[in-house]
């Protein structure tokens, strides 16, 4: 059975390019609620825990660098089927392979400057959620 909640990141590229409410704009226009979210600029710490599956590959140290290089906004998304909806919703990895109307399509530059973040499991998003918030921020 399909979770009812994801996690997603507005990366550093979107953020600083002022995109940050045209892409809340879309996720709620496509039914998501938006249970928790925050406006944090990540510690190289944070974000290479939060990136710790990666650490072996060889993008690792320039996606930590990325992460950290401005302020995100993280949120956990609420909606039926919520991980495969959003992961349609924000299209593929590569913009130019993104379909049309995707976040990425519209708003990404590149496959490293994606614009955001989405969990690719009902696991990882409650995993990512409660990586980036408490019981408490949740609603």
């Amino acid at each position: 059975m399909s979770g009812n909640i994801t996690f997603t990141m507005i990366k550093p590229d979107a953020v600083g390019n002022g995109y940050t409410g045209k892409i809340l704009d879309l996720i709620i226009s496509n039914g998501f609620k938006i249970r928790g979210m925050k406006f944090i600029h990540l510690s190289e710490a944070k974000a290479g825990e939060f990136y710790a599956v990666h650490s072996e590959r060889p993008f690792y140290k320039d996606l930590v660098s990325f992460m950290t290089s401005g302020p995100i906004v993280a949120a956990i998304l609420e909606k039926d089927n919520a991980v495969a909806d959003f992961r349609t919703l924000i299209g593929a990895t590569n913009p130019a392979e993104a379909a049309p109307g995707t976040i990425r399509n519209l708003y990404a530059k590149s496959i490293d400057a994606n614009a955001v973040h989405g969990s690719d499991s009902d696991e990882n998003a409650a995993i990512e959620a409660s990586f980036f918030f408490s019981a408490f921020e949740r609603f």
